[in-house]
């Protein structure tokens, strides 16, 4: 027992650590979420800004166009006759273009135009330009604009003329690069204010929440036997209230447990202490009981024999006692033996027969054989039969019956200890297999199931509780069986 206390707080002192140490800043989790959120929003901002700046250069450029085109109707509307220079190059100046020229149907006319006309570096139709077409003139005007020289062309409204500029690109540059300052400004105020803003809501609705769950599982793992360390499980119905409160029942589960596990350890020691007493004393019974077979009388020479069977009984429990509290219990010792006397034996031990209050009844075949460790296949029948006794002693009915009945299904012995008491109570169905747990009356400690269980498993079988129709309990074992030769 003091070995299973040890195991089961070994775990946790495995995951402790230092409840103290702080996370670097950088490493924190906030940190990251902001960090995060502002790269994002400035990746949303770059997706925005692409076609921002194109759709700027086309605003720009259709803004020239319609300033030229409004001088250029007007001077269109003049007698063809040669205008001022001074008039030429006040409306180069307004339009901010080097020419100008009116194009309508198949005829071309040369509104103005500077003394030297210049080398055209490339030529852009507002009409025709496809997106891709427009983002990429975009970017190669701020990338290697600014000395260039370039000729813009687009219609007129819709009196199907055009009109056709010759310009520097240098201005178009300048307001560009004006306009990608202002969008990179408002960008990082966007970004920073949302990722604030992103970052003050989730830091309020998940990263505290999360950092008290840290902390309550740091305390916890530090102390688990402080109930302080246990969180206090918060209101709410979001995910991590849900999560705080299922963390909050698994700490306290894990608290009992852990406080279960110390108790069964003490008592393990305190077991093993008394149990190496009582082996002495009942040694001590079992040679008076043998000097009893030396009388003459039969009825004392019949009892003296069951005597010496329940002391060799109680003296081999005490032994396995000690032995568990070295870590070292035994396997089972399996051999071949008759059930039906072994059953008989149980009866008679727990004063039961056919007649009487509460009748007891055995469909085992006498020539029945069965390959198991005797004493511990006692120790499970007479178990699950003071179970069943003790529940119809408490139990007001006419007819109160335990009933033992063996079956042989596919190489498996089926062992049904079945009676027609009150049944198992809910609450002691939830931890029926459980020590200290599963007990179904007052004074109880719940340890014949788990004894039965785990006897039942080291011989390669199982035991479960059968539901069926009638009152009262049913309990069935099986373990491999092979059929005598």
């Amino acid at each position: 027992m003091a070995r299973d206390g040890m195991i089961a707080q070994a775990p946790v002192r495995g995951l402790a650590f230092d409840a103290t140490a702080e996370t670097p800043p950088a490493a924190r989790l906030s940190t990251r979420i902001l960090l995060l959120t502002v790269i994002f929003v400035m990746l949303a901002e770059i997706m925005i800004f692409v076609p921002s700046v194109t759709d700027m250069r086309l605003s720009w450029l259709r803004d020239r166009l319609n300033t030229a085109a409004a001088a250029a109707i007007v001077i269109d509307g003049l007698p063809n006759i040669k205008l001022p220079r001074s008039l030429e190059d006040s409306t180069l100046m307004a339009t901010g273009t080097k020419a100008i020229a009116l194009h309508k149907e198949e005829l071309t006319r040369m509104i103005v135009v500077s003394e030297v006309p210049p080398a055209v570096n490339a030529q852009y139709d507002l009409s025709a330009g496809s997106f891709l077409t427009n983002a990429y003139d975009a970017f190669a005007t701020l990338a290697w604009g600014g000395e260039q020289v370039v000729s813009v062309r687009g219609p007129i409204g819709a009196s199907g003329m055009e009109i056709e500029l010759v310009m520097s690109d240098r201005a178009l540059r300048q307001a560009m690069l004006v306009y990608c300052r202002e969008i990179l400004f408002f960008s990082i105020v966007i970004s920073l204010t949302t990722a604030a803003l992103i970052f003050f809501t989730i830091n309020r609705i998940l990263i505290r929440p999360i950092g008290r769950m840290t902390a309550s599982m740091q305390g916890f793992a530090a102390d688990p036997g402080n109930p302080g360390a246990i969180m206090a499980p918060p209101e709410g119905r979001d995910e991590l209230s849900v999560a705080a409160r299922h963390l909050a029942a698994m700490q306290t589960e894990l608290q009992r447990t852990l406080k279960q596990q110390k108790n069964l350890a003490d008592l393990g020691l305190a077991v093993s202490k008394i149990n190496h007493d009582m082996r002495n004393i009942l040694s001590s019974a079992q040679l008076m009981s043998d000097r009893l077979t030396e009388l003459g009388d039969p009825v004392g020479r019949g009892l003296s024999a069951k005597l010496v069977r329940t002391l060799g009984r109680a003296i081999s429990y005490s032994s396995d006692v000690l032995a568990y509290g070295r870590a070292s219990e035994a396997a089972p010792q399996i051999g071949r033996f008759a059930l039906g006397p072994l059953v008989d034996d149980v009866g008679e031990i727990l004063g039961l027969a056919m007649e009487g209050p509460i009748r007891f009844m055995s469909d085992i075949d006498p020539s029945l054989e069965i390959e198991a460790d005797p004493e511990q296949m006692f120790r499970v029948i007479y178990n699950l039969c003071r179970n069943s006794l003790q529940a119809l002693e408490s139990h007001e009915a006419d007819d109160k019956c335990i009933r033992i009945g063996v079956a042989v299904v596919d190489n498996r012995l089926r062992l049904d200890i079945d009676d027609n008491g009150p049944g198992m109570p809910a609450k002691a169905r939830d931890h029926l297999f459980s020590a200290f747990r599963g007990s179904t009356r007052a004074g109880g400690v719940g340890l014949g199931l788990v004894i039965a269980r785990d006897i039942a498993i080291a011989h390669g079988g199982t035991i479960a509780l059968v539901e069926k129709n009638a009152p009262g309990c049913l309990f069935r074992v099986e373990i491999p069986h092979r059929a005598g030769l």
